[in-house]
C-alpha cells in the first residue's frame, strides 16, 4: 500500500471516530477547497513552499477545526471550480528575475478521489531540482519546515544563486566522445522509469532507445546527441569502458593479517556501486550480538549511517577527477572514505593560526552534482537535506561512536568514521579530574549526559584541528542548543573570537582544556622539574589537576596510570596495562623519594593518595 493512502486511511478514521493526530509533515498539508479565487494564495504558498524544499502532497478538501480546544479534521469536499485553478497551478510562480518558469515537469498528475462521502483532490509536488531552485510567488520565496511554510531569508537566497552559478558546471553533466546513445542500457532506464513512476504514474515505459530520446534529453543522459557522464553512471552498458576510475570504488582491510579476499574493486553503474560499497563494509567490519533484539546481530557502526556515507560519497564526489573512491576499513579503529574532489571555499572555517586553532565544516544540503543528485531521490538513495553531515553529528552526540572528521589531500577528502564512543573512558576520567572545578561553574550541579557530550565533541573537534583534521560545525540542527547554552551561561564554553557571525563556533573554557601545566610546575619546582624525565612530568600534571579541581583533590598511583593511559595508550591490552601501571607506580615511588609528592594516608572518607609539595625538593636544592 502506498503511502498516501495509509494516511488517507487513517485520516478517515480520526474523521469518522471525532479524534485527532497530527498528520500534517513537512511533505503534506492539508488544505479546503477556497470557496472564491482570491483565497488561492495561501494554497499557492505551500505548494511554492513544496517546490523549494523536498516536494510534497497537497490534499484539498480537508481542514483543521478547534472548538472549545478540541482539535478535529473536517471533510469539507472538493469543488469543480478548483479545476482551473489547479491547471494554472505550474504557471503561478517566477524566478529570482522575474521570469515565468514552465515547471509542467514538477506535477505530477493529479487525483481526484471518492473520500466518505464526498471527493477530495491529491495534488503531487516534485522538488525542484537544485540547479533551478528558487521559484518565487509574488516575489517572495517560501520554504517548509516541519508543517509550515516560511519565507527564505536574503541570505539563504543569496547563496543558492551563487550555487546556481557553479551548478552549471555540473561534472556530471560533461559529454563523454564517442559514446552514442546506443550505448545506454534499455532495461536500466526502464528501471529508473519505474521508479519514477512509484506514487504516481508519470513516464511511459520505452520500447526502445529511438522513442526513449526525448526523454534522455529531458533528463540530461544525452546532450548533442551524445552521451553524458550522468547518462552513464545511470543506465550506460559496460559503463568501466568509458568512465574508468569514476565508476570505480577501491576496498581494502588496514589489518596485518588482511587476505586477498580483503582487497576488493567494484566498477559499475552508480546505484550497484553504492550497494556493493554498503555490501563490502556490513562483510568487513566488527559485529556484536544485541541480547534486547532477539540475538540480532549488530554491526560496530549504525547501517543506516554507512548508507548515507557510501551514498553521499558518490553522489558529492568530483566526476572531473578520474580518480576511483577508496575504502580503507581498520577493524576496531575507523573506516577511512576518500574521495576526489573538495569542498566549496564557503564551507570551511579556517583559521590555523589562532591561539586555538579552528577548522570546521559548515553542514550544506546542496548537491555538487545536482542532475545525479535528482536521479538518487528517485531510488531514495538521496534526501537533499544535508541529512549526512546532520546525521553524522547526531549518531556520535548520542555517543554511538567517536568524533568524525575530515582530513584534505591535494584533489581528495578523506572523511574517517571512528569507532568507539565520543564519551569515551578518557573523557569520563578527565571530568573525573575536574569534578569540584566544573561543579563551581555549574552552582553546585553536576554536569549532565548532553553536557559531557557537548564537552567531548567540542574537545575531540580541538584535538583533531590541532592535527590539521576538520571537524563538523556544531549547528542549530544537531548541537544539543539548549545544553549549550548553559555551559556557555557557566563560563565553560565560549565564542570563538574569529568564528563568522551566521555560525559560531565554540571552544571549551581553557582551564578544562588544559593537557599539561608544564609553566604551574616549572614555577613550583624551578630547574628541577626541568630534569625530569616525560613520564615524570605527565604524573605530576596529573597531579597537579586533581590537587586543584577534583572533588577528591588527592590522585592514587593507578587512577594516574588510567589517566595516562586513556589519554594516549587504548587500544592496548590488559596485560599491556598491567606493564604500563607498574612502570607509573615506580615513577611516584620515585617522585615521593625525590620530595616532588607527598603521601596523604586515608583519614575518615578521604581516601590515600598523592598531592603535590610546596616548592622545590630539598634534596635537590644543591
Amino acid at each position: 500500500m502506498k503511502q498516501v493512502d495509509v494516511i488517507l486511511n487513517k485520516l478517515s478514521e480520526l474523521i469518522l471516530s471525532g479524534k485527532f493526530e497530527d498528520l500534517e509533515s513537512d511533505t503534506l498539508e492539508f488544505k479546503p477547497v477556497p470557496p472564491d479565487g482570491g483565497q488561492w494564495k495561501k494554497r499557492y504558498e505551500s505548494v511554492n513552499a513544496f517546490l523549494n524544499t523536498r516536494g510534497g502532497i497537497l490534499v484539498l478538501g480537508i481542514k483543521e477545526e478547534t472548538i472549545s480546544g478540541k482539535r478535529t479534521y473536517v471533510h469539507t469536499g472538493y469543488s469543480a471550480n478548483a479545476e482551473p485553478k489547479l491547471k494554472e497551478l505550474s504557471r503561478q510562480f517566477r524566478n529570482k528575475a522575474g521570469t515565468q518558469m514552465e515547471l509542467t515537469d514538477c506535477f505530477p498528475p493529479m487525483e481526484i478521489r471518492s473520500f466518505l462521502n464526498g471527493r477530495i483532490a491529491l495534488v503531487y509536488i516534485d522538488e525542484l531540482s537544485a540547479d533551478r531552485k528558487f521559484c518565487f510567488l509574488d516575489g517572495v520565496a517560501y520554504k517548509r519546515v516541519l508543517t509550515g511554510d516560511h519565507k527564505l531569508t536574503d541570505v539563504e537566497i543569496v547563496a543558492q544563486e551563487e550555487y546556481k552559478d557553479e551548478a552549471l558546471q555540473a561534472r556530471e553533466l560533461q559529454v563523454m566522445q564517442g559514446v552514442t546513445p546506443e550505448d545506454l542500457d534499455l532495461d536500466k532506464l526502464n528501471e529508473y522509469i519505474q521508479q519514477l513512476n512509484r506514487v504516481v504514474k508519470i513516464e511511459t515505459i520505452k520500447p526502445d532507445l529511438e522513442s526513449a530520446r526525448p526523454f534522455l534529453v529531458r533528463k540530461c543522459f544525452i546532450k548533442d546527441s551524445k552521451v553524458t557522464t550522468l547518462g552513464m553512471l545511470v543506465c550506460g552498458k559496460h559503463p568501466n569502458d568509458h568512465l574508468g576510475f569514476k565508476c570505480q570504488v577501491h576496498g581494502y582491510v588496514d589489518a596485518p593479517q588482511s587476505i586477498a579476499q580483503d582487497k576488493q574493486d567494484f566498477a559499475d553503474n552508480i546505484l550497484p556501486l553504492m550497494e556493493n560499497s554498503l555490501a563490502y563494509i556490513l562483510r568487513n567490519i566488527q559485529v556484536g550480538v544485541s541480547v534486547t533484539q532477539g540475538g540480532s546481530y549488530r554491526p560496530q557502526y549504525p547501517e543506516e549511517l554507512l548508507r548515507e556515507t557510501v551514498n553521499n560519497a558518490l553522489a558529492h564526489r568530483d566526476y572531473s577527477i578520474n580518480k576511483h573512491v577508496i575504502i580503507s576499513i581498520k577493524p576496531g579503529v575507523h573506516i577511512a572514505i576518500k574521495n576526489p574532489g573538495a569542498f566549496r571555499k564557503h564551507l570551511l572555517i579556517e583559521f590555523p593560526d589562532h591561539a586555538i586553532p579552528l577548522r570546521r565544516i559548515i553542514p550544506e544540503a546542496k548537491p555538487r552534482n545536482p542532475k545525479l543528485a535528482d536521479v538518487l531521490r528517485v531510488y531514495r538513495k538521496w534526501e537533499g537535506r544535508g541529512i549526512g553531515m546532520a546525521t553524522l553529528v547526531n549518531i556520535c552526540l548520542a555517543n554511538v561512536m567517536d568524533l568524525p572528521f575530515y582530513r584534505f589531500y591535494t584533489e581528495e577528502v578523506c572523511l574517517y568514521l571512528r569507532a568507539g564512543k565520543l564519551l569515551d573512558e578518557r573523557m569520563e576520567r578527565l571530568f573525573q579530574g575536574f569534578d569540584k572545578y566544573l561543579q563551581d561553574r555549574l552552582n553546585g550541579a553536576d554536569l549532565t549526559l548532553e553536557q559531557k557530550l557537548i564537552l567531548s565533541y567540542l574537545l575531540k573537534s580541538e584535538w583533531a584541528n590541532d592535527r590539521d583534521d576538520f571537524s563538523i560545525l556544531l549547528t542549530q540542527d544537531n548541537n544539543h542548543c539548549n545544553e549549550l547554552l548553559a555551559l556557555e551561561k557557566a563560563g565553560l564554553v565560549q565564542r570563538h573570537p574569529s568564528s563568522p557571525h551566521l555560525y559560531p563556533v565554540y571552544y571549551v573554557d581553557r582551564t578544562l582544556a588544559a593537557v599539561n601545566y608544564v609553566s604551574e610546575l616549572r614555577s613550583r619546582f624551578h630547574a628541577a622539574f626541568d630534569d625530569l624525565e616525560p613520564t615524570k612530568k605527565e604524573i605530576l600534571s596529573v597531579v597537579y589537576r586533581f590537587n586543584n579541581y577534583s572533588k577528591a583533590r588527592l590522585v592514587s598511583a593507578k587512577q594516574a596510570a588510567y589517566v595516562l593511559w586513556y589519554e594516549g595508550r587504548q587500544n592496548g591490552t590488559i596485560e599491556e596495562f598491567d606493564v604500563f601501571y607498574r612502570r607509573i607506580r615506580n615513577a611516584f615511588n620515585s617522585l615521593l623519594r625525590d620530595g616532588f609528592v607527598r603521601k596523604v594516608q586515608k583519614s575518615g572518607r578521604v581516601r590515600a593518595g598523592y598531592e603535590l609539595t610546596d616548592a622545590v625538593p630539598p634534596t635537590l636544592l644543591t
